[in-house]
């Protein structure tokens, strides 16, 4: 199978395409600076921005699925969603006219996507998240996710995007909650190792195609 991967360079970006290579995918990635990404010499390497529409179409023709872990990398206003979901949508809908077309793309997105993610949490915590939190620090990357989403949900794809919550540096549990109306009670973090192989799983998976899941411990 052939994969396309946006992001790759990233945390947890490097660990989709980690996973995708040992399951004996072939992988071709997206990278601006090629010499920087520790596993170059095992991808196929396309160099360029997301932000390019060329370079976004190079980087899908020819495979089966499109990953993409992209995103702000601060709280700062950014744009990278705004920016390159609408030219990756693009480049996918242009190859449907094609002999092999590209349908599949599985986003990492955030549970911050939807007003309806803390319908499960208690009171309290949604109060605080809604209020503060998503309404001051995570103003402008929830404002990032909303357009993804947005995107992604108006297209004719075969789009899923991942809505976790906090995403931590430590290793797979490999036991986790999934929902697909709002995060599970209390699910407040999960580890990038688990939504990068939750990810992958999604690869052959219909359960969740035009729709958003949400994934937490």
């Amino acid at each position: 199978m052939n994969i396309a991967i946006f992001g790759a360079s990233g945390a947890t970006g490097t660990l989709l395409t980690q996973r995708c290579l040992a399951a004996g995918y072939n992988v071709r990635a997206l990278l601006r600076t090629p010499e920087k990404f520790p596993l170059r010499d095992r991808v196929q390497v396309v160099q360029g921005s997301p932000f390019d529409l060329a370079s976004v179409s190079q980087t899908i023709l020819g495979t089966d699925a499109v990953l993409s872990t992209l995103g702000a990398r601060s709280l700062k206003k950014e744009d990278v969603l705004e920016r390159a979901v609408p030219r990756i949508i693009a480049a996918m809908q242009e190859s449907l006219s094609q002999p092999n077309p590209v349908r599949r793309i599985i986003v990492l997105g955030s549970a911050g996507a939807l007003s309806t993610s803390l319908d499960k949490q208690p009171a309290w915590r949604r109060w605080i998240v809604q209020n503060i939190v998503y309404n001051t620090f995570l103003k402008w990357p929830v404002a990032s996710q909303i357009s993804q989403w947005n995107d992604l949900s108006h297209s004719d794809l075969d789009w899923t995007m991942v809505m976790p919550p906090m995403l931590t540096n430590g290793p797979a549990r490999g036991i986790y909650r999934i929902d697909g109306e709002a995060l599970p009670p209390n699910g407040n973090r999960i580890s990038r190792a688990d939504v990068a192989d939750f990810m992958m799983q999604q690869i052959d998976s219909p359960q969740w195609i035009g729709k958003g899941v949400y994934i937490s411990w």
